[in-house]
């Protein structure tokens, strides 16, 4: 439990890492420490602290609140090391490499500067070349890698080698670290603490990247390293399977036990319940002693988490402690709790005021350690979209790969703000090996999620009732979102998400916005603006090859009309629409927008398709660039619906299935269209959203439209009976009524 810091190459850097370390206190209550090139300073508090005369351009900054044994930090060897890490198996690779340490920090930097000096004889014809001279940077990237596979738990890291930085962190993202390599070069546990330093274009470290930033050159290079694989999927008889699974997941829970009392985060759910019931079975280990925190609303009817978490803490004789909160309070929480995630997406401020106020209730018992059901969902297939899946797997892959983007950073800065630290074994790095490789039929089984742990639960014994609840997600089952929609509206506010934005009046990120001028990237835009994105491009590809696998052509020119319509700049991209060799074409365009727009991510209007998905993310991850999707595997029908109530009006621009015909192109789709479009489905199985290509669209007008668009000329061609198009040759902007 610890906050981790540095400045390089900034003058002043000794005050930036004071300030830095100040925004983070929270995170590390025992010492405070700092280095530079030639000196070392610890204390109880900064104040402590005596520093050298003159300007410091190279400074590591650590905050340490121990959990295993207390090593105040920097550690200095050759190199010097700040960490945030929860190593589970240190003591065992000490041992395995003839390493004394005080700790897993310690072990860490220790087995680092083994590797190098292994590297180092290898290598070496001479008695005594130093370690700088034989350890190339690619050599410690490498070595970095190597070791890293070998540690079980969670980590974020820096190590700083004479004129070379590197910084890592585990490979799921669970201990994040942000970093800016703008005008020189500073990194941190939180974004907040280098926003709080001056510090631009801030950006969260790619857990499947290593980063090093050379101090000679003021560049930087990034290693890729090895992510899980859904292949082979096991092959053995399902209650072998299940055994293994078990197993893994008890491993994954007992090394995880601190050597004091320690709470769980629980809802009375699937999730929870399967980590309380193997700890209470575990109980019987020396010092394993632990009690369960839940929260909701109070002044209404019991939160369903709430009773559900009561009624299994009697089943199972669990020692369960309830935090209810009433309204006045859940604001209060709120102005601590929004700036801390750094984000007013309503679900996730939902989700980390449950998980903050059950943190509130066990600090103030004295816990340190909590477990967390998260991953999960993500890992199993937990989710309602899941059922709609054409893949399982690959939508869990999706989902681990990414889970650092949306749910680990939340936890931890809620966790740690409480001086708590977050344990979470349904994401122990063994386990997700193993259970993405898990026949998609025993994790979704006859329209039941979670299968595989739903069994898991049976056989633990635990009541049927529990073993078929549905998911609920947090923020609903503590009742907080129907809170924050009271103060909302109680506050005059139209949406939830401008309520929040009192609390924290910044935009979540920058994106970009793959825009193809038809529906789905038009409302996924929509949707990302409304949860307080800054949208600052639209990026459209315009492809030459009218059967393109990945970009919609019907009318594609005219999407620099709908950018002029809603005010947004336009990047345009023309592409032969050679099948992968297109993808090319589309990275260069989404660089030029990084470059000119400085985006952080890309939005997607994918619905299903795994082809475009995986592609548009495997070259966002090449360019340090998060992805959001917030329309995958939606409800088709919900999604058609939905697009007229908002106020979007849309026309189809081609149509290629059994079912329509060309008197769907060029008029205006309106509520009976998705009725029969929902009839067409029910009889011959069309996509009513069009995601099979049954159609394409164009839109006229949407609630981020400054202006509207008239189409004054077109031109309708029936190719046959099925197959039409419309190609507008004269359309205008006109203001709206």
């Amino acid at each position: 439990m610890c906050a981790i810091t540095g400045f390089f190459n900034i003058d002043d850097s000794t005050e930036l890492t004071l300030k830095a370390l100040e925004s983070m206190k929270n995170r590390g209550l025992d010492c405070i420490g700092m280095c530079g090139p030639a000196w070392t300073e610890y204390g109880n508090e900064a104040r402590c602290l005596e520093f050298p005369s003159g300007t410091q351009q190279k400074v590591l900054g650590h905050r340490l609140h121990s959990m295993v044994s207390f090593v105040r930090q920097p550690i200095v060897y050759n190199g010097k090391m700040v960490a945030n890490c929860e190593l589970y198996n240190w003591r065992e690779l000490g041992g395995k490499y003839g390493l004394e340490a005080d700790n897993d920090a310690d072990l860490l930097i220790k087995l680092i500067e083994l590797k190098l000096q292994q590297t180092d004889r290898t290598s070496d014809t001479g008695e005594n070349a130093g370690m700088s001279d034989k350890a190339s940077e690619t050599d410690i990237l490498r070595i970095l890698d190597e070791l890293l596979a070998e540690v079980i738990g969670v980590y974020a890291f820096a190590y700083w080698l004479e004129d070379k930085v590197y910084i890592a962190r585990d490979i799921l993202g669970i201990k994040p670290i942000w970093y800016s390599s703008s005008d020189g070069f500073a990194f941190a546990s939180e974004k907040k603490a280098l926003v709080s330093t001056g510090r631009t274009n801030i950006k969260e470290l790619n857990p499947r990247e290593i980063f090093c930033y050379d101090l000679q050159s003021n560049s930087v290079t990034h290693f890729n390293r090895k992510f899980f694989s859904i292949q082979p999927e096991h092959a053995e008889p399902i209650e072998e399977i299940k055994k293994d699974f078990h197993s893994l997941l008890e491993s994954a829970v007992s090394i995880r036990f601190p050597d004091e009392r320690f709470g769980i985060l629980f809802s009375g759910g699937l999730d929870s319940t399967v980590i309380a019931c193997l700890c209470k079975i575990l109980e019987k280990e020396p010092g394993v002693d632990f009690t369960c925190y839940t929260a909701g609303l109070s002044g209404v009817e019991l939160p369903p988490d709430v009773e559900y978490a009561q009624r299994m803490a009697e089943e199972l004789g669990l020692d369960l402690k309830i935090k209810r909160i009433g309204l006045e309070e859940v604001e209060e929480y709120l102005k601590t709790v929004v700036p801390l995630v750094e984000d007013t997406n309503v679900p996730k401020v939902g989700v980390a005021l449950t998980m903050y106020a059950a943190c509130v209730a066990a600090r103030e018992d004295g816990i340190r350690v909590m477990f967390s059901g998260s991953g999960a969902d993500e890992l199993l297939a937990g989710y309602d979209r899941h059922k709609r899946s054409t893949d399982i797997n690959r939508d869990c892959y999706a989902d681990i790969l990414k889970i650092y983007e949306r749910n680990t950073y939340r936890d931890d800065v809620v966790s740690m703000n409480n001086n708590i630290e977050l344990r979470v074994p349904y994401l122990d790095k063994r386990f997700v090996d193993y259970c993405l490789k898990i026949p998609a039929r025993y994790k979704m089984h006859e329209d039941q999620n979670k299968w595989i742990l739903r069994e898991t639960a049976r056989d633990l014994g635990l009541p049927q009732e529990l073993a078929m609840r549905k998911k609920q997600a947090a923020q609903y089952g503590s009742r907080f979102d129907k809170a924050i929609g009271k103060l909302a509206k109680r506050a005059g506010f139209n949406t939830k998400t401008a309520y929040l934005k009192q609390f924290y009046d910044q935009h979540n990120l920058k994106l970009g916005v793959l825009f193809s001028s038809g529906k789905d990237s038009n409302y996924a835009m929509h949707i990302m603006q409304e949860q307080n994105y800054s949208i600052e491009c639209l990026i459209t590809i315009k492809s030459q090859n009218p059967d393109s696998y990945m970009f919609h052509t019907p009318n594609i020119s005219l999407a620099n009309l709908q950018a002029e319509a809603m005010g947004i700049p336009l990047i345009e991209e023309t592409t032969r629409g050679e099948k992968e060799t297109e993808l090319k074409d589309m990275k260069n365009a989404i660089l030029r927008a990084k470059e000119e727009f400085g985006i952080e991510g890309v939005v997607t209007g994918a619905l299903y398709s795994n082809y475009q998905r995986e592609r548009i993310e495997k070259v966002c991850d090449e360019l340090g660039l998060k992805v959001f999707s917030p329309l995958w595997h939606i409800d088709q029908e919900k999604e058609m619906h939905q697009l007229l109530a908002i106020g979007f009006e849309f026309i189809f621009s081609s149509v290629a299935a059994y079912g329509l015909d060309k008197s769907w192109v060029g008029r205006r789709i309106e509520e009976k269209d998705i009725e029969r479009l929902v009839r067409l489905n029910e009889k011959i199985g069309l996509n009513v959203a069009g995601e099979g290509g049954e159609f394409e669209s164009f839109v006229l007008d949407g609630p981020m439209y400054h202006k509207k668009i008239e189409i004054r000329e077109m031109e309708v061609i029936e190719l046959d009976e099925y197959t039409a198009k419309v190609v507008i040759t004269d359309a205008v902007l006109i203001d709206k009524d």
